[in-house]
């Protein structure tokens, strides 16, 4: 039945000179970064007992079966990449460490502490990639860690960035990918600042001393990501969308656009092609914010699919590294990785299987109607008997018949953690 129903789909798209086959083969070249903490609600495994209030981060809900330990942790993305079509890739915040129950201060981690996360991609086939965790920490408490007034905490921050740093470029020698390390901090206040300028300066200094150890870029790419605003920096971010793209162009950093981390009516798949005039990458944190940065599990909708059709037109996708970023505490965990990583390898094959070349030929003859006309009946191809065709050829199950594997799991396992 679906070979037959991929056959007709491929005819179809032939009929628009689109080409299913070079669609599935992108697509299965293509990695998404799946990110630890939603398997447990940004706990992490420090021995502190630190808990995220006031770092502007916060997984509501109380379902049942959270991750405690890194051996659970592992246990669950192994059951949500066996759901997910194709080989992929995990984000780690530098809290998830292997720290054997010890207390490692932030400023001194190393790779000993992720050489048990590196054996683990490297026996599954997945890349790594890595942030530093500059937030639920006494030195982060009021608000502010690179740009602080007092030197002092600004440099055991600074210090923390270029741990991560020398961790990702060990992750990526090792993994023969590069590691992207990511690096986003809370800084801000709640109410109206007196004094914007004093922090925005503090924090180009501080992420130029962060990042003056040069990492060769096969192993290790850095990435800076802006926010608009967050629980308890409501008024003022230091690391707005413009402070970061003007670093990221004047250092030639990746540029991280997290889509939760705008406007609600602003267009994140708009800014594509104009940082990338710029910029030497982009980092995507695939999201869904509702009404604010609320990190709700990526959706198959229009925002997410207007991303990947400009990443997709523009030739964009070898500059693009694809990561997910939401952590809903009120659904399956495990479920919620699959559904969202899932649905953003949809986004990104119908952009792959959009006639773009017949609607650039009658943009530029001028047929508006035509290119209009095309641009939505497109959308009624039979887009999803070629996803069926990706999970069949990767052994994956396909839709609808994923979830009761995952419901077997929480009546097995996740229910019985207490």
């Amino acid at each position: 039945m679906h070979h037959h129903s991929y056959q007709s789909a491929l005819e179809d798209y032939a009929a628009l000179g689109v080409d299913p086959e070079g669609a599935l083969a992108t697509l299965a070249a293509t990695p998404i970064s799946l990110h630890c903490w939603q398997g447990d609600d940004v706990g992490g495994f420090e021995s502190t007992g630190a808990t995220l209030d006031g770092a502007g981060i916060q997984a509501t809900g109380n379902y049942p079966g959270k991750a405690r330990s890194i051996d659970e942790l592992r246990a669950d993305l192994d059951v949500a990449l066996r759901l997910i079509p194709g080989r992929h890739r995990v984000n780690l915040h530098a809290i998830y460490g292997d720290f054997g129950g010890r207390q490692v201060e932030r400023c001194a981690i190393g790779p000993e502490h992720f050489s048990s996360w590196i054996d683990w991609a490297r026996a599954r086939g997945l890349g790594l990639d890595f942030n530093p965790t500059c937030f639920a920490h006494s030195l982060a408490a009021d608000g502010f860690t690179l740009s602080h007034r007092d030197p002092a905490v600004r440099q055991y921050w600074i210090e923390h960035v270029i741990a991560c740093r020398r961790i990702g470029a060990v992750m990526g020698r090792a993994l023969g990918s590069p590691t992207v390390t990511n690096v986003w901090i809370p800084d801000g206040c709640k109410d109206l600042p007196a004094d914007r300028h004093g922090p925005r300066e503090r924090l180009a200094t501080a992420l130029d001393a962060a990042f003056r150890e040069l990492l060769d870029p096969a192993h290790h790419l850095d990435a800076v990501e802006s926010k608009l605003f967050g629980i308890g920096s409501e008024s003022f971010v230091v690391g707005s969308h413009e402070f970061y793209l003007g670093y990221a162009i004047t250092r030639q950093k990746l540029l991280c656009l997290d889509m939760g981390h705008f406007h609600p009516t602003e267009s994140v798949a708009d800014k594509v092609s104009s940082v990338l005039q710029f910029v030497p990458g982009l980092l995507l944190h695939v999201s869904r914010g509702v009404r604010w940065d609320s990190d709700h599990v990526v959706l198959f909708d229009d925002p997410t699919r207007s991303l990947f059709e400009e990443i997709v037109r523009g030739g964009h996708l070898p500059r693009t590294h694809i990561g997910l970023d939401y952590f809903d505490a009120s659904i399956n965990r495990v479920a919620a990785w699959v559904l969202g990583t899932r649905n953003t390898q949809k986004c990104l094959l119908v952009a792959l299987l959009e006639p773009t070349t017949q609607l650039r030929a009658l943009e530029a003859s001028g047929d508006h109607t035509g290119r209009l006309a095309l641009l939505e009946e497109s959308k009624t191809l039979p887009f999803g008997a070629v996803w069926d065709e990706h999970c069949q050829r990767t052994n994956t199950p396909s839709d609808r018949s994923w979830l009761p594997e995952i419901q077997r799991y929480e009546r097995e396992v996740l229910s019985l953690r207490r």
